[in-house]
């Protein structure tokens, strides 16, 4: 009895607290916006209106967050990645307004247009996937089971040392599984449940992308674009796949958050820049505002405020 009693009072003193925290109409505390206010202009040289247009209570979260993970240079993940990741996220939501900033935030930080639009691809393909492997149901645990065959197999074949096969000539179904099978040492469920008409153009694109060594962005950073667009779909599958995939392209346990995280932090940005309806014109300008300036110095960046935010990042 006295242990549900302890329970009791301890749910609804926790009750209280939570509500407290929670009011209606409660606001930061006096002076705390202004302080934030002042930050972001000693930071980047003005307040943006598209951070004035936020919840005044959401304000110092968000530029702690942006301050202290986004703009920070000793991150594992570059700031280039991490705006390349925000570009494909914007573009499968889609987010006209945000996939023109991310793309110009992606080029102040070196970003090439062939990266550039080769992140926008990386989020097309995850889209395509990760569309089929949910609304065909897939068994989880089948898949799981071949992603782990499939890592071992490529495993086994890099430890080899030997080159890898030239890549078949598609032109139906089966050279799509002859082709597969060279690649991964069998031919995967969900690539024999696809519609055997769709599956040649579907496998050129994914093996043309995502499996290709030589295309502008490195196979990690290809991995980590689509995990952080499958996180936020949610795709589970290629959760599972893309964290297997990232990995045997050498990424860390802490580039393989960094980049779910950096995901979490575009959604959250996206959702208030479409939300909130804000003015074109005046976003555009903050953004041109943002990112002018001299050339990039030290691998800082191109603007003369986005060099500003990496140096007190430091």
């Amino acid at each position: 009895m006295t242990n549900t009693r302890y329970v009791l009072k301890t749910v609804a003193f926790l009750s209280l607290g939570l509500g407290a925290l929670a009011a209606p109409g409660a606001a930061i505390a006096d002076g705390q916006l202004g302080a934030v206010y002042a930050d972001i202009e000693k930071t980047v040289g003005f307040v943006p209106s598209f951070v004035k247009a936020m919840p005044e209570n959401l304000v110092p979260g968000v530029w702690e967050e942006v301050h202290g993970f986004e703009l920070n240079p000793r991150t594992a993940l570059s700031a280039r990645t991490k705006d390349l990741i925000g570009l494909a996220i914007a573009a499968q939501m889609p987010s006209r307004l945000t996939v023109w900033s991310y793309g110009k935030c992606a080029r102040a930080w070196g970003a090439s247009e062939a990266q550039v639009k080769e992140a926008v691809a990386i989020s097309a393909l995850t889209r395509h996937w990760s569309t089929f492997f949910n609304g065909m149901q897939l068994d989880e645990g089948k898949y799981r089971a071949e992603i782990a065959k499939l890592r071992e197999n490529i495993t086994r074949a890099m430890a080899s040392g030997s080159p890898p096969p030239a890549p078949l000539a598609i032109s139906n179904a089966d050279s799509v599984f002859k082709d597969a099978q060279q690649s991964f040492g069998f031919v995967p469920e969900f690539l024999r449940r696809f519609p055997p008409e769709a599956l040649p153009g579907a496998w050129l694109s994914f093996r043309n992308v995502e499996m290709n060594p030589q295309t502008a962005l490195p196979g990690k950073d290809k991995s980590l674009i689509s995990l952080a667009v499958a996180a936020q779909i949610p795709c589970r599958f290629c959760v599972i796949s893309d964290t297997e995939f990232a990995k045997l392209e050498g990424a860390s346990d802490r580039e393989i958050a960094e980049a779910v995280a950096a995901g979490s932090m575009a959604r959250q940005y996206i959702t208030l820049v479409e939300g909130l309806q804000l003015d074109e014109k005046s976003y555009r300008h903050d953004w041109e505002r943002l990112t002018a300036g001299p050339p990039p110095r030290a691998g800082k960046g191109t603007g003369a405020a986005t060099a500003r935010m990496a140096a007190k990042a430091e």
